[in-house]
């Protein structure tokens, strides 16, 4: 019976959590193996992820399986903090990475009225270029994030779209978002 219950209860949560999911993806002119390093140094995550305030290790290594980070980001007028939780990191060491694998780097990020998962994939698309799919999905709870998430759907498409153009523009060119004047 209490399992029932606990069901229904989790049901009904989904149901009052509102979801959206969407893939963006781009290609970088560098080989899959350098581009997941890139992607996995923490040293470089505030050049290339726009409004990055914070981003700490709260137990674990930066960017390995089961570590949670607490993270901070500044969106124009609003601070944004919540807990990133690494669940996929495939393969674990990113040197010489065989050719057919796909690289997996997926996280958990939960903050106040919000879960999202995000699903990163690179595979090659050339031998000297790499195809980086962002996959998506959020879940909205309480009445303010379910409207945010109800009537700008596009802008969390479009910045998940401007995070990686900014990070093929660090990765190829070594442009820093900091140093931005736009």
């Amino acid at each position: 019976m209490h399992d029932e219950q606990g069901k229904s209860t989790l049901s009904q949560r989904k149901r009052m959590m509102r979801t959206m999911k969407y893939t963006v993806s781009i290609e970088i002119a560098l080989p899959r193996e350098k581009v997941a390093q890139l992607l996995a140094d923490p040293a470089h995550l505030p050049k290339w992820l726009r409004g990055l305030v914070l981003h700490e290790p709260l137990n674990g290594e930066h960017g390995h399986l089961g570590t949670k980070s607490r993270v901070v980001m500044q969106m124009g007028q609003r601070t944004f903090e919540c807990t990133e939780t690494i669940t996929r990191r495939e393969p674990a060491d990113l040197r010489e990475i065989p050719r057919t694998s796909v690289v997996h780097f997926d996280r958990e990020i939960v903050g106040e009225g919000m879960w999202s998962a995000v699903r990163d994939r690179l595979t090659e698309a050339g031998p000297d270029t790499t195809l980086l799919e962002s996959e998506n999905e959020y879940r909205f709870s309480g009445f303010l994030m379910k409207a945010v998430g109800l009537l700008m759907p596009g802008a969390f498409r479009k910045q998940s779209q401007q995070h990686l153009q900014d990070f093929k523009a660090f990765a190829e060119q070594g442009k820093d978002v900091r140093e931005a004047t736009d």
